[in-house]
């Protein structure tokens, strides 16, 4: 008998083949196109097993309208249903609305939600630890595991009452019990890995966010699928076959074991695992329909207009809007120093996607440039916490190998992290990037005087920064001294209506060296 296990990861909410930019396109990756995928490989296939890996709740504008706009989640959770999934687990992003949003969203799918590390009074919080299922006489346990990082992101308000255990320790537990209920033992973990697959040295560091790795030196496990980092990763790792499938869609994860029945009981015999594309698959019919009307809705709110600008606000060059600072970078700066009445603010251009906004400012533009749910923090720093913080972000720079201005390996591999370089305003400061690491601020002033390392300095970011997040350790919960708990893109569409105008000019008050 063969076993066939399916899975997507980190769909994000793109139910729909678009990443919104505009209106009737047929992007390369959805949901719906992955059920299509799914749908052949069930027709073909012995026995399958099939598996929603986590981050679905949220990411798209589709996920964001369900979410605030007009609130009710089986705006979107009605294309997961559809799919028809056997099981799934919680992503990190489930939580950016709140346990309350994430309960009811929940308790929309046709499915079981599997969660066995995220505890309240001690028991499960959110469905059941793991599921017994049939499939040929065999018998399988799935376990469902989510990094347990997520209080190091999230705000409390969303989390409180929660306890995370790690998920490393949860295996542990819970593997050599499943053992004895069941015939093949499989793993499904909101996590990625933390070691290269072939030669298992550390490839981040070793903060417990992902132990992919680890979990396939715990004996027992018949097969991993994993997600977060939206790698597309497949192969058989210490003897364990491991799926990761990309980002919103873009691959189906395939593993494939061979059962031999014995004496003691059915026995893994052959194991294989690779990825499935979506992208040359037609949208399934069944999902499209079933989100048709809250994503015509989507289109029309997509399109109000919000504001104008006068002058550029347009980013040609991502790269280039690092290193010389846009007048977009300056814009959402103001906006969260307007919103927490600060004046040092710290924000990142996320991804290389963002495009800026043209002369119309829509809510398109809003949310296909600031693409996460993010809330503010103020955070009170020391001055020599505020030059961490700058060194830390000038890492993402590194010299080629002829001089030139290039980006540091580590922030491309094993997955992007422009998220992590991030560009202040209210302070002065320049990077010198031919210093070395830990050396590089070269200038640092605040209103026209030096930066002295005990002074203390209130500086607005977002709450996965002000926690620590992307292993800022200069910031963490104990120094935020308020909030703004409003989403960062309702507060860009109230800053926007208090200045519909904008001059789309930045004062360039920092500067990197070499210049490009």
């Amino acid at each position: 008998m063969k076993l066939t296990i399916l899975s997507t990861s980190d769909t994000h909410g793109y139910v729909l083949p678009t990443d919104y930019m505009r209106r009737d396109q047929d992007l390369p990756f959805s949901l719906a196109k992955a059920k299509t995928v799914i749908d052949q490989v069930k027709a073909t296939a012995d026995e399958v097993l099939t598996v929603e890996n986590g981050d679905w709740l949220q990411g798209s504008p589709l996920a964001y309208y369900a979410a605030r706009v007009h609130p009710d989640p089986a705006q979107l959770t009605a294309g997961y249903t559809a799919v028809g999934y056997d099981l799934g687990i919680l992503g990190n992003h489930e939580f950016n609305y709140g346990s309350e949003y994430l309960q009811q969203a929940i308790s929309g799918l046709n499915y079981p939600i599997l969660c066995a590390n995220i505890l309240r009074a001690g028991q499960p919080a959110f469905g059941r630890p793991y599921e017994l299922v049939k499939r040929g006489g065999v018998t399988i346990a799935v376990l469902g595991l989510t990094t347990d990082y997520i209080p190091h992101w999230e705000g409390q308000q969303n989390i409180a009452g929660l306890t995370f255990v790690p998920a490393l320790a949860a295996a542990k537990d819970w593997v050599p019990r499943l053992r004895a209920l069941a015939d093949v033992v499989v793993v499904c973990y909101h996590g990625g890995f933390e070691r290269d697959l072939i030669t298992g040295e550390p490839t981040e560091a070793l903060t417990g966010e992902n132990v992919g790795y680890a979990l396939t030196q715990v004996p027992g496990i018949d097969a991993l699928v994993t997600g977060h980092q939206h790698r597309e990763l497949a192969g058989v790792v210490n003897g364990v076959p491991v799926t990761q499938p990309g980002y919103r869609g873009t691959n189906v994860g395939r593993i494939d074991l061979t059962l031999t029945p014995t004496l003691a009981g059915w026995q893994v015999t052959a194991k294989h695992a690779t990825l499935v594309p979506t992208g040359a698959a037609p949208a399934a019919d069944a999902v499209t329909a079933a989100v048709a009307d809250p994503a015509a809705k989507v289109e029309d709110w997509l399109d109000s207009p919000l504001g104008r600008v006068t002058g550029d606000m347009t980013i040609h060059d991502a790269f280039a809007a690092r290193v010389v600072e846009s007048p977009y970078i300056e814009f959402i700066n103001r906006v969260q120093m307007a919103a927490t009445g600060t004046d040092i603010s710290g924000t990142a251009l996320f991804n290389n996607d963002g495009r800026g906004f043209g002369q119309v400012i829509t809510m398109r533009d809003v949310v296909t440039n600031y693409i996460y749910p993010n809330t503010l923090a103020v955070v009170r720093l020391s001055g020599a916490d505020l030059k961490a913080a700058l060194e830390q972000s000038a890492e993402y720079f590194a010299l080629t190998a002829d001089g030139h201005l290039g980006i540091s390996p580590r922030f491309l591999d094993p997955k992007p992290q422009h998220y992590n370089y991030d560009m202040y305003e209210g302070i002065d400061y320049q990077i010198d990037v031919t210093q070395p690491v830990g050396q590089r601020i070269t200038a640092l002033t605040y209103h026209g005087q030096p930066v002295t390392a005990a002074q203390s300095y209130d500086v607005a970011v977002n709450q996965y920064r002000a926690g620590g997040g992307g292993d800022f350790r200069m910031f963490d919960h104990s120094k935020i001294i308020r909030e703004n708990q409003k989403d960062m893109t309702e507060l860009i569409a109230d800053y926007l209506q208090a200045h519909p105008v904008l001059p789309g000019m930045a004062n360039h008050n920092f500067t990197v060296l070499p210049k490009m």
